[in-house]
């Protein structure tokens, strides 16, 4: 909410200027992509011109906002998902909708042996690897980081001879992740525009709220998700989560139940770290102190089950 306001002014402009553009010459059809906050109210506008509206890459309204399923069902003529269950939620609901598989599973692919990318980055197949996805965004990453940054200190002190990767995203400048990166131990390393591998030969991660998870998801990589927000929108997110009950991240909502752990920044530190160590303690890595864990419960055991177990994201998210 509060990025959104910061931006106002810019968005509304935008938003005239397009009007302005489709009153000037004749229009029959706009396909709108994502960006439900503006596309929505686009679309209103839009189709009270008479101006078909084909909408791609659905508003996650079995998250959060499941009222806007009025505005799509009054102004969206056809809805075109990336999943299965999505098509069959708006058909339910007198939506035209058609499931059109997610690129991702076309995209998320190493390039490299896993040999050739641990001597790339100078990792050891003897010790864990630990990957740090702080987002895509600049402000996810100077938020995110530094939490993610001083974690693995914590971590890596009961964690011998562990190893952390930050994966950097390709668009965004190094030096936002150095001038972060530079107050912590210089063991953690930088992918620049690689995460795919270095996801392909961690033990675990520790991803920003997004994409990225789903795309972690289909390497196969243990990981928690993690996010940071405000006061004000921290309470608004909790409010519909506890009204809705239902998994409101992407991999947890495909699975049926919820395998994968969110830990929010509201908390300590180490309550945070705690959970991280406690979520890697089920995949698989040691920790030198392992007292203050308590023994594994039913649904850390659905931790487990994730990074060894049965459940495929490609079966959910595939098109045929």
């Amino acid at each position: 909410l509060v990025d959104v306001l910061k931006n106002i002014f810019t968005i509304g402009k935008v938003f005239r200027g397009i009007l302005k553009k489709v009153d000037s010459k004749k229009t029959d059809l706009a396909i709108l992509v994502d960006y439900p906050g503006f596309n929505l109210r686009l679309a209103k506008e839009l189709s009270t011109r008479g101006i078909l509206v084909i909408y791609y890459i659905s508003p996650q309204i079995w998250a959060w906002g499941g009222d806007r399923i009025n505005i799509i069902k009054k102004y969206v003529a056809r809805i075109l998902v990336f999943f299965k269950f999505e098509e069959v939620m708006y058909r339910d609901n007198g939506i035209r909708s058609d499931f059109v598989g997610n690129p991702l599973l076309e995209t998320v692919k190493t390039t490299l042996p896993k040999d050739e990318i641990l001597k790339k980055y100078g990792l050891s197949k003897e010790k864990p690897v630990i990957a740090l996805l702080p987002g895509s965004r600049t402000m996810e990453v100077k938020t995110l980081l530094e939490i993610m940054a001083r974690s693995a200190e914590i971590i890596a002190k009961e964690l011998p001879g562990a190893q952390f990767v930050v994966a950097k995203y390709k668009n965004l400048p190094a030096s936002l992740y150095e001038k972060v990166l530079k107050s912590f131990s210089p063991g953690i390393k930088i992918a620049d525009g690689d995460a795919y591998n270095i996801l392909s030969v961690s033990d675990f991660a520790i991803v920003a709220s997004g994409t990225a998870t789903l795309e972690t998801a289909i390497i196969g990589t243990p990981f928690v998700i993690t996010y940071r927000t405000g006061i004000i929108n921290y309470i608004r997110s909790r409010a519909r989560q506890i009204l809705s009950r239902r998994p409101r991240r992407l991999p947890s909502r495909r699975s049926g139940n919820t395998p994968v752990p969110s830990v929010s920044f509201l908390s300590s530190l180490q309550a945070f770290v705690r959970g991280l160590k406690f979520f890697a303690v089920c995949c698989g890595l040691r920790f030198a102190n392992l007292q203050e864990f308590p023994p594994l419960s039913p649904y850390s055991f659905k931790v487990f089950l994730y990074r060894y177990g049965r459940w495929s994201v490609s079966s959910c998210i595939r098109s045929t």
